[in-house]
């Protein structure tokens, strides 16, 4: 199985800098963290991501990207995504680091482009580009961010992959499309992953979402999505496959499993397996806030037991 698609040629295995091949390295290491940047303090985001990079049963760690809480005290604290992301990248050496994902309405593409290319560098070569069509309506009009209809975020969200992938991977990128319009432009250094990180998008939109995960992505992050639902969306997945061509094995799979300081590892472990069976590639476990490092060994003493 290879990455296909958004420049990923036929036969071509994606690598990172020390040569190993993603795909394999995806398929063999099933499990993420996830800590949202919603009440919480930076040190303890660093030493959750310290800890979990020292376990090797999780193969990424993840923050996502929003200006305020989702969920608790809506005027709680919220660390940037992108800033605390390339901070972690370099207080780590193994784990993969990743958002997500990006919301497309926060940045003009050729810097998303830009910031993604960095932080390949910075983490040498062990991010991810998470992206996203962004939904969070308070949030964008609290801050005067333009977000739009559905409609209108999917057209500004399938433009901008197409304009990020291009930047990552030719030397010159001309667009012109309703929401960008780009002359000449370049993104240098390009990426140490070749042709570009792996692309993860979040979502679960049957006709638009899907399909540019059938297009652009190596991930597709299914969210909390199970059972039927789960079952359906992916083959709407594989429906857009055959239209674009595209071989679904090409594509994985994660979905979000919820871990608060009260939960029971050894469940959430049982509950994983529970995913695994339905056919997930991964499993991302979103840390509930109040969180702290002494949560992430018992969970993976549980994955390693229960594998």
């Amino acid at each position: 199985m290879r990455f296909g698609g958004s420049g990923y040629a036929p036969g071509r295995v994606a690598r990172g800098r020390d040569g190993t091949d993603l795909v394999t390295s995806l398929l063999m290491a099933r499990y993420g963290i996830k800590t949202p940047t919603q009440h919480t303090t930076w040190d303890v985001m660093l030493n959750v991501w310290k800890e979990a990079d020292q376990i090797d049963i999780f193969e990424s760690a993840w923050n996502w990207d929003h200006l305020y809480p989702l969920r608790g005290d809506p005027h709680g604290t919220s660390l940037e995504a992108w800033t605390t992301l390339a901070a972690l990248a370099q207080a780590t050496t193994r784990i993969g680091v990743g958002c997500m994902v990006t919301g497309m309405h926060f940045r003009h593409p050729a810097i998303t482009a830009s910031m993604s290319a960095t932080l390949d560098h910075i983490s040498g070569g062990r991010s991810y580009l998470g992206l996203g069509a962004g939904w969070f309506e308070s949030e964008a009009e609290a801050n005067g961010i333009e977000l739009g209809s559905i409609g209108e975020r999917m057209d500004r969200f399938e433009e901008g992959l197409e304009v990020i992938v291009s930047l990552l991977t030719q030397e010159v990128t001309i667009f012109d499309g309703r929401h960008y319009h780009l002359r000449e432009a370049r993104c240098e250094p390009k990426p140490l992953q070749k042709p570009h990180p792996p692309i993860v998008i979040g979502g679960t939109g049957r006709r638009r979402t899907l399909r540019a995960v059938a297009r652009w992505a190596q991930i597709w992050d299914a969210l909390r999505a199970e059972g039927s639902e789960w079952a359906e969306l992916r083959e709407t997945l594989y429906e857009h496959c055959q239209a674009v061509g595209r071989d679904p094995g090409e594509i994985a799979c994660s979905v979000h499993i919820s871990y608060g300081r009260d939960d029971d590892p050894a469940a959430l472990a049982d509950k994983a397996a529970r995913r695994f069976a339905e056919g997930a590639d991964m499993v991302v476990f979103t840390m509930a806030s109040p969180y702290d490092p002494s949560m992430v060994e018992p969970l993976a003493d549980a994955l390693i037991a229960r594998s």
